[in-house]
């Protein structure tokens, strides 16, 4: 009878030594449960940043708009399209400094929107975000496709992830015909639409992992993993109480010991069930994280990439497994998941241009707001718009918190409901 618990995988990777090593696929790992632990400091991000998405994809609706504007009518129930908890036209009226209302020429009761002068502005700084690094978003891009099995995700899977990958509105017809050499729109045999890499990019094919190991004061440990005498470990921050667990930090361990395999290297001859398969899976969630221009995304996203990410049925357990990697969030009636190294006291700890940018427009939304209509003024006197994209206020996005005391830990009887949700 085969023992499943001492089978066995030989590796060779490119960052190895032509030196075959014999790794096993079962190390014993033991099957901790992890109660859920809310992080407040994260959940207001996500909290503000719904709203933000949610304006931005209004505002590039309007622009798409042939008349210019859009219509009450039109954008009634888009509330669930939007991710948003309220009423569509309740929320696009909390900022007059983005959306002007005005009556439709020809029936007076239907409420009419337009972009304000503000917002066209923010619009052509964001236009030329877009063309400035347009190589970081054709790259980005080509990781993600080259981590599908079949190198090509589906147009309707890749849609939701727009925002969050940072590719230009209708990047179908905007990006991806100035590159044939990079992708190509194909059509797959159910008759939906595709996006297929080309060509395999080998100097794309390092994980965020890797590369954040081999730029890091950690270069040794980075070369000895390259010679094949050690492992890649990943980044971990555990929610207070959890770190000082004896049974955890065993865990983790244990799981740091096992090889690390990239993303973007065939898993074909892992065992499925095997603890190397379970870190291979973390390392693909981890990547595709590490992508995102917020490194968050939702929970329905990352399902619909499951077959073409080659994850198994139950991956999403994966993020209540591994609090010290991901954290899972409930905030806004749907549930996102985040990559606990991306933020530091409230704040991105690299951010792109385009994050520095959406931050002054949600500092224009919360002007708007606050102030209503004398919101423009306001931001008139501050010279916000003049300012550089970088230099963003410090009212933004941020929120004064404690990297390892603003978790909050939920007892039994609350926590209970909530795993339902989080598995």
């Amino acid at each position: 009878m085969k023992n499943l618990f001492f089978s066995t995988l030989i590796l060779q990777s490119r960052y190895q030594s032509p030196k075959l090593f014999l790794y096993h696929q079962w190390r014993g790992i033991a099957k901790v449960r992890l109660k859920w632990v809310k992080n407040r400091s994260l959940d207001h991000i996500i909290d503000t940043e719904t709203d933000l998405k949610a304006a931005c994809l209004l505002k590039d609706a309007i622009k798409r708009s042939s008349t210019g504007f859009i219509t009450a009518k039109s954008i009634a129930d888009w509330q669930k399209l939007l991710g948003l908890t309220i009423p569509v036209i309740r929320f696009i009226r909390r900022y007059p400094t983005l959306f002007h209302e005005f009556p439709h020429s020809r029936y007076a009761n239907l409420p009419c929107f337009r972009l304000t002068d503000t917002a066209l502005f923010l619009d052509q700084q964001e236009s030329n975000i877009h063309q400035i690094h347009e190589n970081d978003t054709v790259e980005r891009l080509c990781r993600v496709l080259m981590m599908m099995k079949t190198r090509a995700i589906p147009l309707q899977s890749l849609r939701p992830l727009e925002w969050d990958l940072g590719l230009p509105c209708g990047f179908e017809r905007s990006l991806i015909p100035r590159y044939p050499d990079h992708f190509r729109l194909v059509k797959a045999s159910n008759g939906d639409w595709c996006l297929r890499l080309m060509e395999w990019h080998e100097e794309f094919a390092v994980s965020a992992l890797q590369r954040g190991n081999e730029s890091s004061e950690l270069g040794d440990t980075y070369r000895q993993f390259k010679r094949g005498h050690t492992t890649l470990a990943f980044p971990m921050s555990f929610p207070r109480g959890y770190g000082a667990q004896k049974k955890v930090k065993a865990w983790m361990e244990e799981f740091q010991k096992l090889p690390y395999i990239s993303p973007y290297e065939s898993c074909r001859q892992i065992d499925p069930k095997s603890d190397l398969m379970e870190k291979r899976v973390v390392g693909v969630l981890h990547e595709l994280l590490s992508l995102t221009l917020h490194k968050k995304t939702k929970r329905n996203y990352l399902r619909s990439l499951r077959e073409e990410m080659n994850l198994p049925h139950k991956f999403t357990r994966i993020f209540t497994r591994y609090p010290g990697i991901f954290y899972l969030s409930l905030k806004c009636k749907t549930t996102t998941v985040s990559l606990r190294e991306g933020y530091q006291r409230g704040k991105l700890v690299n951010p792109h241009p385009l994050t520095c940018l959406r931050e002054k427009f949600y500092h224009v939304m919360k002007t708007g707001l606050l102030y209503r209509g004398k919101g423009a003024e306001l931001l008139a006197k501050e010279g916000i718009l003049l300012n550089n994209i970088a230099e963003v206020v410090e009212d933004g996005l941020d929120i004064e918190s404690d990297e390892t005391g603003d978790d909050e830990c939920f007892v039994d009887n609350n926590s209970q409901a909530e795993e339902s949700d989080l598995d």
